[in-house]
């Protein structure tokens, strides 16, 4: 399951999204401006997301605003969330391959409809270390669980 969410700066973006999503029968929540008159924004929308991975009711969630960096630092504040702030379909897979985010965020005045699309399958369809050397694997799994550590320093168990 998927979230997607956006301000209204985002709106426009985060419909054709879903209209892939719909397409290709991928189960989603909705959640922010969902009327592009009844606006609510980016700082209310990520908190929301971050609740609905937090509590395991989705696995992934894509967020869009002007720019994607508000959604991108609101979402971040949250234990567990790896939030990444992407303007490419290369970024958006090594978001995944590299970082193992788990939240592609992306800016609706930045991003062409047909860009967006090509990066929400790139970050659905990539694995954590997918297509990496065995050596940054290794160190990319040592990495993720270093930053937990940093996290539960912050957060606590």
């Amino acid at each position: 399951m998927l979230a997607i969410g956006s301000d209204k700066s985002g709106y426009p973006l985060k419909e054709a999204i879903k209209g892939y999503l719909l397409e290709q029968k991928i189960d989603y929540i909705e959640i922010g401006t969902m009327d592009i008159n009844k606006p609510v924004p980016f700082y209310k929308v990520a908190p929301e997301a971050a609740a609905l991975l937090r509590n395991d009711n989705v696995d992934r969630a894509i967020l869009i605003c002007g720019t994607g960096m508000g959604m991108s630092q609101v979402a971040n504040k949250f234990k567990g969330i790896r939030a990444a702030c992407v303007e490419s379909v290369f970024a958006a897979k090594l978001c995944r391959a590299v970082n193992d985010s788990n939240v592609l965020c992306m800016g609706g005045w930045i991003t062409a409809a047909e860009m967006g699309v090509e990066m929400v399958k790139e970050f659905l369809s990539t694995g954590f270390t997918e297509g990496l050397e065995e050596w940054r694997k290794d160190f990319l799994r040592s990495a993720k669980e270093e930053v937990r550590m940093i996290e539960v320093g912050i957060y606590g168990e």
